[in-house]
């Protein structure tokens, strides 16, 4: 099975389509969303009807879950605040359902997936090092095999055993089935690793074999609805910039 795995849309159509129609290019099998469905971006309606025709399975991510009022978001910075606050007012009432009804994690034979770190899931915990991969090889048994995760908007791979873990530096590599993986999908509609093209991954379980992608989109046309929203200008300026 090929899966094609994104997350971290954030309301960012313009991205997601071209997301979307990579992955199909690529004759995935089953599509994957690891959450942040909503947030920052200036069109979460259109995001999360294209999300629930497409995506076999989506994962709440934490703007998911302060949007459609799973989880306190009052220490969030203002402006992320704000967006969620428009947010609530302008989702359906089908798509905040939605949203209420996703899961913490999904996984599919030994693949697993979750927003953030597979060790806390409704905590939202972030995985940038090979430190905090170091505390989940003492419940091997507790974790998929390979694990993706968002949240960090970052393309992070790390392989990990029960005595060692190390930072997997390839964009394209083959998962060792001695070893366990964590690996980080980066973000469709908000990358913060300096390339402002959207990310996305696809994974074969029958090869093992990862892959990130990278496909350029209309950043100008997705910056200027934030502009033109109730939103911050700095949300559709940092997309220019992939920061």
């Amino acid at each position: 099975m090929r899966i094609g795995i994104f997350s971290d849309v954030h309301a960012n159509l313009e991205a997601l389509e071209v997301v979307i129609n990579a992955l199909r290019g690529k004759r995935c099998d089953y599509f994957v969303c690891l959450g942040d469905v909503v947030g920052y971006g200036a069109q979460p309606n259109e995001c999360c009807d294209l999300i629930r025709e497409v995506a076999n399975a989506t994962i709440l991510g934490n703007h998911d879950a302060a949007v459609c009022g799973r989880m306190d978001y009052s220490y969030y910075r203002a402006p992320a605040r704000q967006a969620l606050d428009w947010h609530s007012r302008i989702l359906s009432k089908e798509n905040l359902a939605w949203l209420r009804g996703l899961p913490y994690t999904h996984s599919i034979e030994d693949v697993g997936f979750s927003h953030g770190s597979p060790a806390h899931t409704e905590d939202f915990e972030y995985i940038f090092a090979t430190d905090q991969v170091r505390e989940l090889s003492v419940r091997l048994k507790d974790f998929k095999a390979v694990q993706f995760i968002g949240h960090s908007h970052l393309c992070k791979c790390f392989s990990y055993d029960a005595t060692s873990a190390h930072e997997v530096l390839h964009t394209r590599f083959r998962c060792d089935p001695e070893r366990y993986y964590v690996i980080t999908a980066g973000s469709v509609g908000q990358p913060r690793d300096y390339d402002s093209r959207a990310c996305f991954g696809t994974y074969d379980t029958e090869t093992r074999q990862f892959e990130y992608g990278r496909m350029a989109y209309d950043v100008e046309s997705a910056a200027r609805k934030i502009f033109e929203a109730d939103l911050a200008v700095a949300f559709g300026k940092r997309l220019f910039l992939g920061v």
